[in-house]
């Protein structure tokens, strides 16, 4: 199970005191991707329970609801290649 999350983000973000849970002194982080509050986890990630294992989902906004789908393919401009984002990513 993956999922296809884009973030738009360029720099770090940093936390402190305010950021804390005051119910319970923590702070839970996404990690999903799918959070309304990102970088913040609001428990969206309940929805990601019963994707199954390998399967490539896109979670998509629709109706004021999270929807998911099924990525069949994965497209790339003329020039590229997954193994030029793979080797990018490696970086």
């Amino acid at each position: 199970m993956s999922r296809l999350v884009e973030h738009d983000a360029t720099g770090p973000l940093k936390l402190d005191e305010s950021d804390l849970d005051p119910e319970k002194g923590d702070v839970a982080v996404c990690r999903c991707g799918l959070s309304g509050d990102f970088p913040f986890c609001d428990g969206t990630h309940r929805n990601t329970r019963s994707e199954d294992e390998d399967v490539l989902y896109r979670y998509v906004e629709e109706d004021g609801s999270l929807r998911r789908r099924e990525v069949d393919r994965v497209a790339y401009a003329a020039d590229e290649t997954a193994d030029d984002d793979a080797a990018e990513n490696a970086e």
